[in-house]
């Protein structure tokens, strides 16, 4: 048999890193997805953009923690992708969530969609040292939502708006810079502390505005955003040519999203406004792609 699940990749509004201390964070799945199709074999292989490997946590080390984490008889998993690796698009959780939902499927292994999306966050500690339960969250239940980790999920009212990623196709490693981050809160615990606090009191008024669609005040927090961002040390010279040409350009917002220090920007814009956001994006070195925000999560193929 072969089983065939997709799941989606996903911005952040609000949130990103200080949510891997416990803050509040705004997240939406886009329409960029990633693909997995499961087959039984009698020899394991996992085959993607990266090439062709058996178990190898050099080469596929998410994807090779999902078969192993499940104890399946050998597969042959196949991944596609839309989602840049490394952008901070959650390409890692849509990978292991898509993986995870085909194996699901394929072995009638009966995990339901809380189950998959713990399993993914734990695979993604594992893996990464520390991660967010957002990004495999949202890769499984779609539709924007504010995360309280530990506490509650809330879904919010679906983004309805042009979003403008901007990609600087510079490869970021989440692990690292998450470590980055780590060091810098054990040097100033009060400092760091303090900005984390603020990030999550952005995330608490923006649900007000994204419920009433005002995304032009949701952009003047994000930009806010973008400047704490900057100020913890995951910016990088590209991510600020890009957002401010995309603001420049007409755009609400711009801003990092995820884990920064190359990756992707975020923008948010009137659809009348967005061909012009995309245009400055690429004149300013950068890969814009125009997406929408997704209802979708995880998905079995027909």
């Amino acid at each position: 048999m072969t089983t065939t699940c997709s799941a989606p990749g996903k911005i952040y509004l609000f949130g990103e890193h200080a949510v891997v201390y416990g803050n509040r964070a705004i997240a939406s799945a886009i329409d960029l997805r990633t693909t997995a199709t499961v087959t039984e074999s009698n020899k394991t292989t996992i085959v993607s953009s990266l090439g062709t490997t058996g178990i190898d946590y050099a080469v596929h080390p998410y994807i090779s923690r999902c078969i192993e984490s499940l104890a399946v008889p050998a597969v042959s998993i196949r991944i596609d992708s839309e989602i840049p690796v490394g952008s901070g698009l959650g390409s890692s959780a849509a990978a292991v969530i898509a993986t995870l939902g085909a194996l699901n499927c394929e072995f009638d292994l009966g995990m339901d969609s809380t189950a998959l999306a713990e399993l993914g966050h734990r695979i993604e500690q594992d893996v990464q040292g520390a991660a967010s339960p957002t990004d495999t969250l949202v890769s499984t239940v779609g539709g924007t939502v504010m995360i309280t980790p530990g506490v509650s999920t809330s879904r919010l009212r679906l983004i309805e708006c042009g979003i403008v990623i901007g990609d600087t196709e510079e490869f970021s490693s989440t692990k690292e810079l998450v470590e980055n981050v780590r060091i810098l809160h054990e040097r100033y615990p009060a400092v760091m502390n303090s900005i984390f606090d603020t990030i999550d009191h952005l995330s608490e008024i923006g649900v007000a505005m994204i419920e009433r669609r005002d995304y032009q005040s949701v952009g003047e927090l994000m930009n806010i955003d973008h400047g704490l961002l900057d100020a913890i040390g995951v910016g990088s010279a590209k991510l600020s040519r890009l957002v401010y040409a995309a603001r420049d350009a007409g755009a609400w917002s711009a801003k990092i999203t995820g884990a920064g220090g190359g990756g992707c920007i975020v923008a948010l814009a009137s659809d009348a406004d967005v061909a012009a956001v995309v245009s400055a994006i690429n004149d300013a070195g950068g890969h814009a792609i125009a997406t929408k925000a997704s209802r979708d999560g995880m998905m079995i193929a027909d």
